[in-house]
């Protein structure tokens, strides 16, 4: 039974939350009007059937009087005949009265009409006595007056004492019917009030249903789809069959979220564009370029960037940048993100070094991303320089000033200090001792002259001086060389030997820059070569198919010496500037930068300088050259440009 019952109290339930507010005030004003009519209603027809009740017992009272006077007297007289005849008229001349009774002064019923009425049959045949109170008979003129329900409707009882010369003779017992025109007026304003009060609930049920289905119904998807489309969810649509202004509305809607859905997909598709325009722009410029919201969540990152934070492989989109930046750069950027994401800063620069993964040194630059009318902040954008060779460049270049400072003071220091003792002192000076001093300042002279020459041909490699490349003669430029230390190495004792090859080919390079390549080189030979050391040139072209690497034919050139040798640890450095193997085994003075040139000018030629060396037995310093095609006489300008054949072929070709 309970379950009968929450079931249909869950329906009505969701029946009634259903309707709107409106609709519900209206159902709960249509109640309590409902309700008053009716009760309105009902106590008038309450007060007209009181009134009728009221007028019953009038004329009740009235009558049973005015009938009781006219038997009365024949009931004082034993008239039987004549009473049973006056009541017979009397009776069947009104419809008014349903029964009546006369009974002796004892109560005893002795005769009553119709006698085929119930209470008149069973009073007669049972022989019932009226029971009156004691004093009844002493109220001639206020009859007792009683009502009560019977399945015709209420009967009013009237019972009138019967005295005749002030003798009590007994009572006559009046039933007096309804007056049947009020029963039925009232009865008519009950039914018809019930049927209008179920009618208008009814119709109030259905106006209900039918505004749920045809108005709420319609006007709660039409809610959810405005809800959606607020929500950007454009493909939404209402698909009932209605017409009318409303039909027309929702007509209008699908209209506007399908125009809306169409403006989406073209704005999409816009945006698209423009973020792969931005999207490929960043990825192809060479700082890296990180962009950030407010909350410091990853917008964008370029290869760059990746590349430099070591982000390879990990999706940093959608998350904190704070998560993944290195250490070091976390710490200082941390606060001057969160100020300028609060609006406190525009900019700000940083040079942090790193020492993760790789050593590397970075200048970090952000800005703020505001928007069209410049009134809000949308971003922080973060821009990352690798400025490592930067740096190393800045340190060479001061290294390179100090170095080339401290040797140019030495001889220049040497060079004042004789003089001024020749000045001051030349007279006190033997002719032998100003000798010596002008010879040292010869020598510190001839000395400031190479290192100033040395950093000059050093400056012309690195400036990006243009020169003319092409067919040079190695066998010339070996054998002029030769004929330019060969009084040198004789003083010294040291054997020069020359291997070169009777068939080499004619290489493509610049003839002065060669020269100067193979000076450089057999003055170092000679330079740490002791007496009755060798030092040897060779050159011979290398064969193609022993070496599949080469594209065409290539001329080496080896020089070897038999001199002190060149430690491990120092042959790396052995091309750098103003790195001198004299300072570790105290031996002759030089410049430093003699092997370096060489390395400039072989970088130049699109070669590099490799040695073999062994402390105490000696070092092989040999390069490769290409061989010269007719095509392949060029103009070199840039000092990094790598120089191979083809290169210059296509130079030459376009």
């Amino acid at each position: 039974m309970l379950a009968p019952l929450k079931t249909i109290q869950e329906a009505i339930a969701n029946w009634w939350s259903e309707f709107t507010l409106q609709t519900k005030l209206l159902a709960v004003a249509t109640l309590a009007v409902s309700l008053v009519m009716s009760g309105l209603t009902f106590w008038a027809v309450n007060t007209i059937q009181q009134d009728a009740r009221m007028n019953d017992t009038r004329f009740g009272s009235d009558l049973g009087l005015l009938l009781a006077a006219n038997v009365a007297p024949l009931i004082a007289d034993h008239n039987l005949t004549e009473l049973a005849q006056f009541s017979q008229r009397f009776y069947s001349s009104t419809s008014s009265v349903r029964y009546m009774l006369y009974a002796d002064e004892t109560g005893k019923i002795f005769f009553g009409i119709p006698f085929w009425e119930p209470e008149v049959e069973n009073s007669l045949t049972i022989k019932r006595r009226i029971k009156l109170p004691e004093d009844y008979s002493n109220d001639r003129e206020k009859p007792m007056v009683r009502q009560h329900t019977t399945p015709d409707g209420i009967v009013t009882d009237v019972f009138i004492p019967l005295i005749v010369n002030e003798q009590y003779q007994g009572v006559l017992a009046l039933g007096i019917n309804p007056n049947q025109t009020a029963v039925i007026s009232t009865n008519f304003t009950r039914d018809v009030t019930i049927a209008v009060f179920i009618t208008i609930w009814v119709m109030v049920i259905l106006a209900g249903v039918i505004n749920a289905l045809t108005i709420t119904k319609p006007i709660k998807e039409l809610l959810v789809g405005v809800k959606q489309i607020a929500a950007g969810n454009f493909k939404q649509r209402i698909d009932l069959p209605l017409g009318g202004e409303l039909g027309e509305v929702i007509l209008s809607f699908n209209e506007m979220a399908e125009r809306l859905e169409r403006y989406e997909e073209q704005n999409i598709e816009e945006l698209t564009a423009e973020k792969a325009k931005l999207e490929t722009l960043v990825s192809t410029i060479a700082d890296g370029a990180v962009l950030i919201d407010n909350s410091m969540q990853v917008i964008l990152v370029n290869p760059t960037a990746r590349r430099i934070f070591g982000w390879e492989g990990i999706e940093v989109e959608g998350t904190n940048v704070l998560h993944h930046l290195p250490s070091a750069v976390q710490i200082e950027i941390t606060r001057p993100l969160y100020e300028m994401a609060a609006g406190e800063c525009e900019s700000a620069e940083f040079r942090i070094h790193l020492n993760e993964a790789t050593k590397r040194t970075i200048r970090i630059l952000l800005t703020t991303v505001l928007n069209l009318q410049r009134e809000s902040i949308k971003g922080i954008a973060i821009t990352v320089q690798d400025i490592t060779r930067e740096v190393e460049l800045n340190e060479a270049k001061s290294q390179f000033i100090s170095n080339v400072s401290h040797e140019l003071r030495t001889p220049l220091f040497n060079i004042k200090s004789f003089i001024e003792t020749l000045h001051e002192y030349g007279e006190d000076l033997s002719v032998e001792q100003r000798q010596d001093f002008l010879q040292t300042v010869n020598n510190e002279t001839d000395r400031l002259t190479r290192l100033v020459n040395d950093v000059l041909d050093l400056s012309k490699l690195e400036s990006g001086r243009s020169y003319n490349f092409g067919a040079v003669d190695l066998a010339q430029a070996i054998e002029q060389t030769l004929r330019t230390y060969q009084l040198n190495a004789r003083d010294k004792g040291i054997e020069l030997i020359q291997e070169v090859a009777i068939d080499l080919p004619l290489v493509l390079g610049n003839y002065d820059l060669l020269l100067q390549v193979l000076a450089n080189l057999v003055g170092n030979s000679l330079k740490f070569s002791e007496s009755g050391g060798q030092v040897a040139i060779r050159a011979y072209q290398l064969d193609p198919q022993s070496h599949s690497h080469l594209a065409s034919g290539e001329v080496r050139v080896e020089i070897s010496d038999t001199g002190i040798g060149i430690a491990p640890e120092d042959q790396q450095a052995i091309f750098d500037r103003f790195f001198r193997v004299e300072n570790r085994v105290h031996t002759l003075e030089g410049t430093g930068l003699g092997l370096s040139i060489v390395r400039n000018i072989m970088e130049r030629h699109g070669s590099h300088m490799h040695l073999v060396s062994e402390v105490g037995v000696g070092t092989t310093f040999w390069f490769n050259l290409n061989v010269f095609q007719e095509e392949s006489q060029i103009l070199v300008e840039s000092p990094s440009e790598t120089l191979t054949r083809q290169s210059y072929q296509q130079a030459n070709a376009q």
